[in-house]
């Protein structure tokens, strides 16, 4: 049987993401130290996870409504309220998904038309392009770059937009490089917007780590929050990963519609997670001051080490990852990772995993500890040093 002629070309020809094909490289190596893949390394902090335990020795184990247990969606609203001062109906406005990557996705199918244009800031995460490509439109990346410390400038989405535009996705704080959206730059590009009918996405899953400037979401500009899909989860600012627990908040029509594809793709999303994820908005805020602090002295020394070895590198203002620029050693980004993990095992991630535009950049996650940081920057000062 011909597999490859059944397949929907548009599935077959994605192609896999550039993050895990290095980890999986490094799972099969021994001493390995891996800042590859974004991934807290704090548990799940302890209160959060009993109340998961809790629901579960309570036998609270059925589906809940498709758009999520009330009690959650209620605390996700309270949460937007008190940490971003932007306003969602509990049941009209808020969906919770598996993950900020299923609402994402559903976002762009409910959101986007065959031949529609979708801009998107860039280098960014992996899953846009490929999510905007199966809903048959065109992505379009606008790249954006170290000397304006990562941020899209309204200057270049103008230029960007024509008349197929439909979407634009502000990936913010962003992956991989760190940068992050100040007020200012929101409110040029809430400017841009205005007068047209082009929707946001925007993913703010990053939103409770920076560092120094507290996070604005665009929803918060005035007249913005009728036109986005603001998205978010649990994973990173409460190490829940594998608990894959996210959420979707925008106007109502849009959200009804997004329910309607969850609804009969996914069903509901994990009820022990959505128990979790309770307590987690109730008395977590404490867990995600503790781990910032941490991040934050990581983030400074592994910079501090990045330059000192002679990458410069841009000081990421967000998230949990540096992007220093490998240029100076004359090699791709695909060349320099692949020969450092298999001379000095220490396992980085391609810039060109975000974008063509991530060419002679590498992504390094700062999820791990001072020492396992400080035992990588060895190794790399090292690799440097034979080049």
């Amino acid at each position: 049987m011909d597999y490859q002629s059944l397949m929907n070309p548009r599935a077959r020809d994605l192609k896999p993401s550039g993050i895990r094909k290095f980890f999986d490289i490094a799972e099969e190596m021994e001493d390995v130290i891996s800042l590859g893949v974004g991934e807290p390394d704090f548990k799940t902090p302890w209160h959060i996870r009993e109340a998961g335990i809790h629901s579960l020795e309570k036998a609270k184990t059925r589906y809940t409504a498709n758009r999520g247990l009330k009690e959650l969606r209620s605390e996700i609203a309270a949460y937007m309220i008190r940490k971003f001062h932007i306003e969602y109906q509990p049941d009209s406005e808020v969906l919770v998904t598996v993950g900020g990557s299923e609402a994402i996705d559903a976002a762009i199918r409910v959101l986007v038309c065959p031949g529609d244009e979708v801009l998107f800031a860039a280098p960014s995460f992996v899953c846009y392009e490929p999510l905007i490509t199966l809903g048959q439109a065109v992505p379009v990346p606008i790249v954006t770059r170290a000397k304006d410390n990562f941020a899209l400038t309204a200057a270049d989405l103008a230029a960007a937009i024509t008349d197929k535009t439909k979407l634009l996705i502000l990936p913010y704080p962003n992956n991989p490089t760190g940068g992050i959206l100040r007020r200012k730059n929101l409110e040029e590009i809430a400017q841009v917007l205005r007068g047209t009918d082009i929707f946001v996405l925007s993913d703010e899953i990053y939103a409770e780590l920076t560092y120094g400037e507290k996070h604005v979401s665009i929803a918060a500009i005035e007249g913005m929050q009728e036109r986005t899909i603001l998205v978010s989860g649990f994973s990173k600012c409460y190490s829940m990963t594998g608990w894959r627990l996210g959420y979707a908040c925008g106007p109502a029509p849009v959200l009804s519609q997004m329910t309607k594809v969850h609804q009969y793709g996914i069903m509901s999303a994990p009820t022990t997670s959505q128990y979790a994820a309770i307590e987690a908005l109730r008395n977590g805020d404490a867990d995600i001051d503790k781990m910032r602090e941490k991040y934050d002295m990581r983030r400074r020394f592994i910079v501090d080490g990045l330059r000192r070895i002679g990458l410069s590198c841009f000081e990421p203002e967000g998230a949990f990852y540096a992007f220093p620029s490998i240029q100076s050693t004359g090699l791709s980004s695909e060349e320099f990772c692949e020969r450092l993990l298999y001379s000095h095992k220490v396992a980085l991630v391609p810039g060109t995993a975000f974008g063509a535009c991530g060419e002679g950049f590498v992504r390094a996650s700062y999820c791990e500890s001072i020492e396992h940081i400080r035992t990588a920057l060895e190794r790399i000062e090292q690799f440097l040093g034979e080049l």
